[in-house]
């Protein structure tokens, strides 16, 4: 079984009256790139505050590479972009990172080559106050870079990065965990965690509402047939794949909850009993779509929760 690396157990975040994280139990592993994923204001970037050690939780535990948050041997091992990057304005880039190289008491070289690893060799001695957003974005995930560390938390990492840019980002974090460091990311851009993430967590309303890997939270593929007679074919799909996976759509058009590799038999099924096929194609939901299925899905529980409670009240 792969190590864990971070780990919560039921972690909350009050201001107030305000909930901002509630009960959030999550674990990611060496080597998988994370997703966390939610609407705005469902609590990521606090959670991820509190797994770096920089607000407390108000309940609940979290361990960082066995260490809790903001323990030194935890910071050692970690780099971390959170919301905006902050640096010295009129200092290059290049000279930027070598101070915070040697706060980490690393060589200058260890900047060149975090500039090198985002692309921002060529703009390393201009001034941070020149940098466009994406240049920013580029110079603070070089800085959680710096002392190879075994975990990488980024908000939005992709943040004001042009196409090319986002490309070389996704294929940067991949490389990470490639070679056994993990990567725990936020991000709003839900194709790209689709096509990156190994697992993801999704948070709504300050709740964790589901873990799984990406190929589970999307489910099954769904096959779509057109062909007539329809009831002909409706009782070929029926007797393959059962009553409950079948469903007409409008038209002629139906819908089987079934993987890909049922397509070459149920076709031939359908010729053998005579009818004519129009169209035979595979569909997976989006990581977009099961994404605002579950959040809906998870507004409305707590809403209903909510009620509920003040009702007893």
């Amino acid at each position: 079984m792969n190590e864990t690396i971070v780990t919560t157990e039921n972690l909350t975040k009050r201001y107030g009256e305000h909930t901002a994280v509630d009960e959030v139990s999550l674990t990611v592993r060496r080597g998988e790139v994370y997703g966390f994923l939610g609407p705005n204001g469902a609590g990521k970037t606090t959670t991820l505050r509190m797994l770096l050690g920089l607000i407390r939780p108000t309940s609940g535990t979290a361990t960082i590479l066995r260490h809790t948050p903001g323990e030194p041997a935890a910071k050692r091992r970690a780099g971390a972009l959170i919301e905006d990057p902050g640096f010295f304005p009129y200092l290059s880039g290049r000279d930027n990172l070598r101070v915070m190289t040697r706060y980490l008491a690393l060589s200058d070289s260890a900047a060149d080559a975090a500039l090198d690893r985002v692309d921002l060799t060529g703009r390393g001695g201009d001034p941070f106050r020149t940098y466009s957003l994406g240049m920013k974005q580029r110079l603070g995930v070089a800085a959680a870079l710096l002392g190879n560390p075994d975990l990488l938390v980024l908000d939005e990492p992709t943040n004001g990065l042009d196409p090319a840019g986002m490309a070389d980002m996704r294929e940067l974090l991949v490389e990470l965990a490639g070679h056994g460091q993990t990567v725990l990311l936020s991000s709003h851009l839900l194709g790209e965690v689709q096509d990156i993430c190994d697992r993801v967590g999704v948070i709504s309303d300050g709740r964790l509402i589901t873990e799984s890997t990406v190929a589970e939270i999307r489910g099954m593929s769904s096959l779509y047939i057109r062909a007539e007679p329809v009831d002909v074919a409706l009782a070929v799909a029926m007797r393959i794949a059962g009553d409950d996976a079948v469903h007409l759509l409008d038209g002629d058009a139906l819908r089987l909850d079934v993987g890909a590799g049922a397509t070459p038999g149920i076709t031939r099924a359908l010729v053998d009993a005579g009818a004519d096929v129009h169209e035979v194609r595979t569909s997976e939901r989006s990581l977009e779509e099961v994404f605002f299925e579950i959040t809906a899905t998870g507004d409305a529980a707590n809403s209903t929760a909510s009620t509920a409670r003040s009702h007893e009240r």
